[in-house]
Formats: structure tokens, C-alpha cells, sequence
């Protein structure tokens, strides 16, 4: 063994007795409380793992208690939208029954101002194409529906029926192209035919140049048809405009609103004129 190698050695066998010397002074020393140095050393440098130690649980356990008072408080959360939705869902479903009761409340007050025979039907189906402006009802010919009834609304005329079927039947709004009801100006008598456009407006025909009609004016059924019983509101002058030497070009806003119908009522009692024209006939 080299000489190096023996000091070294023996420099850590002299190390190794110096602390254990220290270690035995200190077992046998005491403090002032009266605890040997050892074990006051001792237990300060445990006491401190251990308060590491309690202090990463500690936090772990509150990182724990605050997830799961997370989880808790976002599944009361969930709960607390799910209540809200259905008493939202509950309002709407409670707004459309009052709105139905509304309008239904109104057909029957518009029934009972007719002297006429009526029987109330549902809208359940509309045409896709614009130029086919129809609508298909839940009443048809086992209800007394019959071609040619009128159809009106409690705020005015709907249209036609055109095709019925045994449980339901077509009508022709009065705004489709192919649509036409003889009409007078509320206000001064002046008599025309409206006719539908295929849009949401109606163009009343034939009015003299000379008729007296005024933007606002009311413009109801004259009964001349033999459809449509007379003194029903179409619609509102909206425009009135030169057309030619001879007559004017007047438009009307309809009284009804084509896109809010649910309900209306169909006209069973047959028109004087169409009364007058099956006697001639006959």
C-alpha cells in the first residue's frame, strides 16, 4: 500500500473518532432544560422533517377538500341549469298555450258576430313554393267542406277552399297569383278587385281614375264573388299612383298576417249572390 493511501485512511479513521467522541460528549452533556445535546439535536432536525412532511400533506389535503368542493359545487351547478332550463322551457310551453287561448278566444268571438254557419280548423300544412300560396286544414268534406267556402281569420279574409278531402282540405290564400275577391273602399263606396301577387300584397284593380281612394283606407269584401261574405276586411290602402288615362294602381296590405296563422274558420253558409246565382241556374 502506498504511503498516500495510509494517510488518507488514517486521516478518516482520526475523523471518524473525533465524531464519535462528540457524539459520546454530547449523549453525556446536557442542556440547561436537563436533555442530553444528542437527543436535543436530534429531535430539532426530526422535528423539522416532520413539520415538512405535515406541511406537504396538509396541502395535499386541502388541494384534495378544494377539488372535491369543486366537483361538488359545479354538479350544483349543473343541477341549478338543468332546473332553469326546464322552468324556461315550462314559461314558453306556458306562453304558447295563453297565445293559442288568445286566438282561439278571438275565432270564437268572430264566430259568434257572424250570422253564419262556420266550423273552426286547424292549419296543418303550408305550400313550400311562393307561387303556390296555400295553406292544408284539418276539416274537409266529413265536416260539410265543400269547394269555393271562404276562409277568414278574426282579422279578415284567408282565402279559399280549393280542394277538400274527406278529413282535410287545400285553401287558396288571397295573396296567391291566381287569387281574386271583388272588394269596395270602406269609406267611399269605390268598388275593384283585389288580387294576390304571390308576395304579401295585394293590387286592386278596375278603380276608376276618377274613385276616391286615400292611403289608409279599409278595404272590405263587397260580396260580389259569390265567395266571400260581404263587409269583410281584406286589407289597408298602402299606395295609390296614376296607371294609365282610365284607372289607378292601388296597393293593399291584408288585413292578415298569412305567416302567424294557426287557426281559422271556414264559412259554411253559401253567399246570397251564390244563393241568387243556384236559383238562376236551377
Amino acid at each position: 500500500m502506498a504511503l498516500s493511501d495510509i494517510r488518507q485512511h488514517s486521516g478518516y479513521l482520526f475523523l471518524a473518532v473525533v465524531v464519535g467522541h462528540v457524539l459520546l460528549i454530547s449523549a453525556q452533556v446536557s442542556s440547561r432544560s436537563g436533555v442530553p445535546v444528542l437527543e436535543a439535536v436530534t429531535f430539532g432536525v426530526f422535528s423539522e422533517v416532520q413539520r415538512t412532511l405535515s406541511g406537504g400533506f396538509s396541502g395535499v389535503r386541502n388541494v384534495w377538500d378544494s377539488y372535491v368542493g369543486l366537483r361538488h359545487v359545479k354538479a350544483e351547478n349543473d343541477d341549478l341549469k338543468r332546473r332553469l332550463a326546464a322552468a324556461e322551457i315550462a314559461v314558453q310551453e306556458q306562453r304558447a298555450l295563453a297565445d293559442r287561448a288568445r286566438g282561439l278566444q278571438k275565432l270564437l268571438d268572430l264566430h259568434d258576430r257572424l250570422e253564419l254557419a262556420t266550423t273552426g280548423a286547424e292549419i296543418i300544412g303550408a305550400a313550400a313554393s311562393p307561387d303556390f300560396r296555400t295553406l292544408t286544414v284539418d276539416k274537409g268534406t266529413r265536416d260539410g267542406v265543400r269547394p269555393d267556402m271562404a276562409v277568414i281569420a278574426p282579422a279578415g279574409i284567408v282565402g279559399r277552399v280549393v280542394v277538400p278531402s274527406a278529413r282535410s282540405a287545400k285553401v287558396q290564400l288571397l295573396i296567391d297569383r291566381n287569387a281574386a275577391a271583388g272588394v269596395i273602399v270602406e269609406r267611399t263606396r269605390a268598388q275593384g278587385v283585389v288580387v294576390g301577387g304571390g308576395d304579401d300584397r295585394l293590387q286592386m284593380q278596375y278603380v276608376s281614375e276618377a274613385s276616391d281612394v286615400a292611403v289608409g283606407d279599409l278595404v272590405v269584401t263587397s260580396g260580389i264573388d259569390t265567395i266571400y261574405p260581404k263587409g269583410l276586411a281584406v286589407g289597408r290602402v298602402e299606395l295609390v299612383e296614376k296607371n294609365g288615362p282610365a284607372f289607378k294602381r292601388i296597393v293593399v296590405k291584408p288585413a292578415v298576417d298569412f305567416r302567424q296563422l294557426e287557426e281559422v274558420l271556414i264559412v259554411l253558409t253559401p253567399t246570397p249572390a251564390k244563393e241568387a246565382a243556384a236559383g238562376v241556374s236551377e
